[in-house]
């Protein structure tokens, strides 16, 4: 109980210095942009892992801070979304900076993301990870093209949304371990820096061990129930929730509480600050920051809990005292902040959302006539290790045991994908090569699939299900799907080089980078699937 005291003591400090600090210099969330000429020094792009485009409509006249200084005051593109199919964490972060879909990042599934046995991390016993399937460049590598000695920092609680928006660049970029610690894998050094050391040496997650999650606000201010037991698959599903008192036990499962947020912007904070980012009034350094709180509450609860209500109120608070405490250091003038989220989410098909409506949604069960396929093919000699079915996907890598066989691939994807067809509960299957010839202005579910996969390779045909409807065997509430609510999250740029105020302009989070590129004048590398959002630019 002492040491809890102490750690909370010590939390409650740093966060009034800073908060002390940032009232001396700091900007009103609400006050316009002052406009300036002058180069910006530095660029923070910020992610919410989850972060549904309704979320600002919903909880925003409840949001005092960071969030609502993006809202009143930013650039926000009200119409945007994530524009390919596998709306996940992995795709959806590769898309941020890169300008580009997972087509042509290479980065098409969570599952073949920055998982790398041959990059351990540093002090960490978790799995290692690194972008060697990443394809490309991203805006960092344009702005380093154009000045070498532009400084950079990437940090998140996930490996993959620290490493997939700054592409192949070695150098900062940080992911919380499950031990407690910020780290990275042997891709980017053999050891830590003195600085991150020092960090993880004042064990901060012990800060946080006993915290009791209450609601932020009185119960009068939500809409919710706290009474929904398919919520955190029936355990534990009512405030409050309470984070293991043992160290061990705090460290591994800060993870599902707010607080993971608040701990990384303060290890986000404490980079800017020792890598003195955005300190040279001659050169834009850059500042990537995901935050996945919002995900892990969002997966467990649901999107329309009131956990995940408090969650949105409680990043919209640490949100603000970071950016507070940015501007009580940098000339907030010629800073350059940037939000979005890397997919949207669904609400559980077993209970009638008010929020987004969604009747007669069920579980789906895709794999018995796949299953019954392969028993077929390996009948025949077909090596079904070859065979898979998964993201959306049916893909098929070598195919020699077919032409021995004497069977033609197509023609055994096509049979597949009209037996699938025929579930209750499926809405469409498409061969990848008829995709090719579909309606790319009317047919938005082919165009984002066409956004993930190119024709002509493994990926022989996609499955979407009906609207709102879960995979079977998916007892967490989830996303992935090509459908709006998964796809619509929020693109807003606040600074001096854009003007505020809601556009409904449909727009993607392909565009930011180009945009961001545009404004700095740095030049992209290659081709890019994004456009320049020169609506929301000042003349």
């Amino acid at each position: 109980m002492l040491r809890r005291t102490l750690a909370a003591v010590r939390a409650a400090t740093l966060l009034a210095g800073a908060a002390a600090c940032a009232h001396a210099q700091s900007v009103p969330s609400g006050a316009p942009v002052q406009v300036t000429t002058a180069k910006p020094t530095l660029v923070v792009f910020i992610t919410i892992d989850q972060l549904r485009g309704d979320y600002f409509t919903r909880f925003g006249r409840q949001f005092t801070g960071g969030l609502h200084r993006f809202d009143v005051a930013g650039a926000h593109f009200t119409n945007a979304f994530q524009d390919h199919a596998n709306t996940e964490t992995a795709p959806g972060h590769a898309s941020t900076m890169s300008g580009r879909f997972p087509v042509h990042t290479g980065i098409a599934a969570n599952a073949a993301g920055v998982n790398d046995p041959a990059s351990p991390l540093i002090g960490s016993t978790d799995p290692g990870a690194s972008p060697f399937r990443f394809r490309g460049t991203t805006l960092l590598d344009w702005m380093r093209k154009r000045d070498g000695s532009t400084r950079f920092l990437s940090v998140s609680r996930k490996d993959r949304a620290a490493i997939l928006p700054i592409g192949k660049v070695k150098g900062d970029v940080y992911w919380y371990a499950s031990n407690g610690t910020f780290t990275q894998s042997t891709y980017y050094g053999v050891e830590l820096p003195k600085w991150v050391k020092e960090f993880n040496a004042q064990q901060h997650p012990l800060d946080y061990a006993g915290w009791t999650w209450t609601p932020l606000l009185p119960d009068s201010a939500y809409a919710e129930p706290d009474s929904v037991p398919v919520e955190s698959l029936g355990q534990q599903y009512m405030f409050p929730h309470e984070i293991a008192d043992e160290p061990t036990l705090a460290a591994g499962t800060l993870p599902n509480f707010p607080v993971m947020d608040e701990l990384t912007l303060r290890f986000a904070l404490a980079g800017v600050k020792q890598l003195q980012l955005g300190t040279n009034p001659k050169r834009t350094d850059l500042l990537n920051i995901s935050l996945s709180t919002t995900d892990a509450v969002g997966h467990r609860y649901g999107p329309d809990s009131k956990e995940l209500h408090d969650q949105m109120l409680r990043v919209d608070r640490y949100l603000g005292a970071f950016v507070d405490s940015l501007f009580a250091i940098r000339d907030s003038t010629r800073i350059i902040l940037t939000l979005t989220g890397d997919h949207g989410m669904s609400p559980f098909p077993t209970v009638l959302s008010t929020v987004t409506p969604n009747p007669g949604a069920r579980v789906v069960d895709v794999t018995p006539p796949f299953d019954a396929m392969l028993l077929r093919l390996a009948a025949l000699g077909v090596d079904t290790n070859q065979v898979a079915l998964g993201d959306g996907g049916l893909m098929i890598g070598d195919t020699t045991s077919f032409v021995k066989a004497k069977l033609s691939v197509d023609s055994v994807a096509r049979a597949l994908a009209e037996e699938m067809r025929a579930i209750p509960g499926v809405n469409r299957v498409d061969m990848l090569i008829d995709l090719a010839k579909a309606d790319t202005v009317k047919d938005v579910i082919a165009v984002r699939w066409l956004h993930m996969y190119a024709p002509g390779g493994t990926v022989r045909f996609v499955t979407t299900l009906d609207r709102f409807n879960y995979q079977a065997g998916v007892r967490y509430a989830t996303h992935g799907t090509p459908w709006d609510q998964d796809a619509w999250v929020p693109v807003i740029f606040w600074g001096a080089p854009f003007v505020a105020g809601k556009y409904d302009t449909r727009a993607r989070v392909v565009d930011m980078a180009p945009t961001l590129a545009d404004v700095l004048g740095v030049t992209p590398m290659e081709k890019l699937d994004g456009v320049v959002l020169r609506r929301a630019e000042r003349p």
